[in-house]
């Protein structure tokens, strides 16, 4: 590559990074280096992958109390209606959300999260990745570090190819400790504007700290340690103890069950 191309290269980059910066609902700086369109095929690509790689639960009673969980988080968080939520037949301590709506719940994860609203907080911190655009940006930083892919598909005109590699890099690369924590605050919101008790949201890291044996659960493999975590809910818990009382109030009182 001569001197003068790579100049035109590193101007380029660095404009497009700047015109890619956003905000998160908290404040906090991102690349987006993909559109919201983008990511949804992303997403939608590697939840397709993931329904074939894994056996989709046969469990109806299950399946049902899995989908009223999301189907009121969803509606607390104005994440919209039309969100695809399967429960996978697998033991993993785990849960996910992806992109293009669509919500991923391990049934090893019902033994660990004791009721409704335990499960709760485990989903609208998911559902919090999405909202906040965590998968984005996370998939914008690894595009950025490789800024050669055609300067990102000329400018993100974003061919299959780079769709099909976004996909998988959704799969592969973890939050930052900063997504997860933002993550917490936000699905705990959620979970309150539900109508879902926030305050169970200790008692399932608590669980998920004893789950968690000779190493931890793969949903906190690179998460913040519980402890850390509590201690970020107990100073929100007095302002979303007033969110779900006036939840509560409203008669939004979620009576999902096994």
């Amino acid at each position: 590559m001569t001197r003068f191309r790579r100049s035109a290269l590193a101007a380029v980059s660095l404009s497009l990074l700047v015109s890619a910066c956003a905000t998160s609902p908290t404040g906090r700086n991102q690349i987006m280096l993909v559109s919201d369109a983008q990511v949804a095929a992303m997403g939608e690509e590697a939840f397709a992958q993931l329904k074939q790689e894994n056996a989709v639960s046969r469990d109806q009673s299950l399946t049902r109390y899995v989908n009223c969980v999301s189907a009121a988080l969803l509606a607390g968080s104005g994440g919209g209606q039309n969100w695809e939520v399967v429960l996978f037949d697998d033991a993993s301590v785990n849960a996910f959300a992806l992109p293009g709506g669509k919500i991923g719940v391990f049934t090893g994860l019902l033994n660990v999260a004791e009721n409704q609203h335990q499960l709760a907080t485990v989903v609208g911190h998911e559902i919090a990745h999405v909202t906040a655009r965590h998968s984005a940006a996370r998939v914008s930083n690894q595009l950025a570090t490789q800024m050669g892919v055609s300067v990102v598909a000329q400018t993100t005109g974003m061919d299959p190819g780079l769709i099909s590699m976004g996909a998988d890099l959704l799969l592969a690369l973890p939050y930052s400790r900063a997504d997860e924590t933002e993550a917490d605050l936000l699905g705990l919101d959620y979970m309150a504007q539900a109508g879902f008790d926030p305050r169970q949201s200790v008692a399932l890291w608590q669980n998920m700290e004893r789950a968690s044996g000779g190493g931890p659960p793969q949903f906190l493999s690179t998460h913040p340690a519980p402890q850390a975590r509590i201690r970020d809910l107990e100073r929100r818990m007095p302002a979303v103890i007033a969110m779900f009382d006036a939840a509560q109030a409203q008669g939004r009182r979620p009576q999902c069950a096994p």
